[in-house]
Formats: structure tokens, sequence, C-alpha cells
């Protein structure tokens, strides 16, 4: 699905949550008011900041939606993060302010609600209508992969929770316990703190590029090492880029293969993850000859340019250096093996390509740098 048309859906579902959120608000605000009922006017603040939350998630996700720039090479979906995180502030303040009052009126009994049977139908409305909109917007989210809107799904359901809890509260006055609509109304207050917190924390561990969850990166992990051609990994590392994961992973090959043989293995690495898992969209693999991940024993070698002028230096004087058509470099186990490719035809029998193969490799050796030399004729 192309980004205009993931952020239309988006658009649509909040909408009509958004719609939802502003008539059960005012509904459940005036019913609250009219029925005496604290708890139900706290919930009618808490369906009114889903409002709030829902013009958020609009604004998170057209800009979030944007494509990578030079300025963003790696998009523009920290956006939705962001706005979470906001998101969940908000709420923790909501909910320190509906709180206050809440004790204020537990500790002050002439300042206690009466809540009747109006009351108790808006409240059991609210269940019902919070809970529909929670399934539509959670099965919106889980077709589109979208973080924000699982977590604004979250928060109507919240809603709904809140509401049942100030159903209890209702009847509880109605028989004779006025305290418990107070009571309820901090359960309330508890339930949009949660929420909130957790939507905040979750966000700001990804800003600060906290890892996935353990038994996921466990899963890449064992997915990785049972790909053809993979002998080991390490370096596997995390993030979670809004509602994409990101992965960094250090691949182990055979110590001798081609470029292009490496770079197809590492290629098909990124391609499979991507395949298998859902929320991965990018994936840099390392290709490693040998484990590198606790010490680099090569990482002093000289590269080609300079090795390469030392070995011509030890090969003067022999006829055969000239001849020499492709030189093969590996860096292994602190040293550099060297393969030689010589045209068959400066080899008159089997006797002169050993004397030629012993004097290259004899003089190959007066390097430190040089492990084994291997020389071909072809």
């Amino acid at each position: 699905m192309d980004v205009d048309q993931r952020y239309i859906e988006i658009k649509r579902v909040t909408l009509i949550g958004a719609a939802l959120d502003l008539v059960l608000g005012i509904g459940k605000i005036v019913t609250g008011y009219v029925g005496s009922s604290q708890a139900l006017i706290a919930d009618g603040i808490h369906s009114l900041s889903d409002l709030v939350t829902d013009v958020m998630v609009l604004f998170a996700a057209k800009h979030g939606s944007r494509e990578a720039d030079e300025d963003h090479p790696y998009g523009h979906a920290r956006i939705e993060t962001m706005t979470t995180v906001a998101l969940g502030f908000a709420l923790l303040a909501v909910a320190l302010g509906i709180g206050y009052d809440a004790i204020n009126r537990l500790f002050h009994p002439e300042l206690q609600m009466h809540p009747g049977w109006l009351a108790f139908s808006a409240a059991l409305v609210s269940i019902i209508s919070k809970e529909a909109i929670y399934q539509y917007t959670m099965h919106t989210a889980e077709r589109l992969r979208s973080n924000l809107l699982k977590a604004n799904a979250w928060h109507s359901r919240s809603d709904a929770i809140s509401s049942i809890i100030v159903l209890i509260g209702i009847v509880g006055s109605m028989a004779g316990l006025s305290y418990l609509d107070a009571i309820a109304t901090i359960g309330v207050v508890y339930m949009i703190a949660k929420i909130g917190w957790d939507l905040a924390w979750h966000s700001i561990r990804e800003l600060v590029d906290t890892a996935l969850e353990t038994e996921r990166v466990e899963k890449i992990r064992h997915y990785i090492q049972h790909l053809d051609g993979v002998e080991n990994l390490h370096l596997l590392r995390t993030r979670r880029m809004g509602a994409d994961a990101l992965i960094d992973v250090h691949i182990q090959v055979a110590s001798h293969l081609s470029v292009s043989e490496g770079h197809h293995i590492s290629e098909t690495v990124r391609q499979r993850l991507i395949h298998e898992f859902d929320e991965v969209t990018d994936v840099m693999v390392h290709i490693d000859p040998e484990d590198d991940e606790n010490a680099q024993p090569s990482g002093h070698l000289p590269l080609r340019g300079e090795i390469s002028n030392k070995l011509r230096d030890c090969w003067s004087g022999i006829a055969a250096a000239d001849q020499i058509q492709a030189i093969t470099l590996h860096y292994l186990d602190g040293k550099i093996h060297v393969d030689l490719q010589l045209p068959i035809e400066i080899c008159s029998d089997e006797m002169t390509a050993r004397v030629i193969s012993d004097t290259l490799i004899q003089a190959s050796k007066k390097l430190d740098e040089i492990g084994e030399v291997r020389v071909g004729f072809y």
C-alpha cells in the first residue's frame, strides 16, 4: 500500500473515532452534570481527551508518512513517535487534574454527587460505543501496521474500561454508597494515567533506539542462522522507527568466497527478513569472512596498493613475476593470504611449474604480513 492510501485510511478511521469522541464527551459531561455523577463527568473529559489525541494522530499520520528526503534519509516516521510522547504526557496532565478534584470531593462529603438512572444509561452507551470503535480502529491498525493507530485504539478501549468503572460507581451511589462515585473517579484517573505513561514510555524508548523485544530479536537471530551461506552472526542490532523496524547485522560466510557471492548472500538475508517479518523495512548486512566480534586480527594489515608494491619488490629478478595475471588477497587470521594466477603457457612441464611456484612463494614469505601463498596456472 502506498503512503497516500495509508494516510487516507488512517484519516478515515480516526475521523470516525473523533466524531464519536465528540458526541460521547459532550453527552457524558452534560449527563453527568444533570444526573449528578462526578465520575461520569470525569469520563466525559476522558472522551474529549480522546478527541485531542485524534487530532494529534491525524497530524502525525500526515507528516510522519512523508517519504525520505535529503535532510531525513530515514524518513519522517518518528514524527509519529514524538506525537505519541506528547499524547502520553497530555493524558498524565489530565489525570492529575481530575484526580485532585476527586480526592477533594472524597474528603468533603458535602461536595459529593448522587447519580441515578440517567447517568447509568449514559455510561452503558459509552461502554458499547467505545468498544465498537476500538475493534474497528485496531482492525485497521493491524492491517496498516500502524503503532500510532494501535495506541489510539487502546486509548478508546481505556475509555470503555473507565466507563465500566464509572458504571460500578454509579450503581454503588444508587445503592446509598455515595462515596463510591468519587472512588470510581480515582479509578478512572488511574486508567488515564497508566495509558498516558505507557504510551509516553514506549515512545521514549523508541527515540533512544531501544531494541525490539527479546523474543522478537531471538526469532530474527534464529531465522538468519538457518539461511543458506550463513555460518554465524554477531552484532545483531535492532531499533524501531515509527511502525517500522530496522536491523543491522554482521554475518560470517566462508572465508574464500568471491565478493559477488558474499554480496548475494547478504542481499538474500536482507530480502528474506523483510519478507518474513512484517515490521522490518530495512536491513543493513555486513559480511565477515571470520569472527571479528571481539577483535579484528586483520585490522592492522595494509591495503592492496601497499602490499602489492612490497610483493613486487620481493619478486624483483623473478622473470615469472612479470607474467602474473591476477593477485587475489584474503585477509584472515591476522595475515594476508595470496592467490596468484599465471598463464599456463609459461610452463613447459610440471617440474617447471613447481619451480616457478616455489620461487614466488619463498620470495613472498620475506614479508611478515603474508600467510599462505597459492600459485595457479590457467
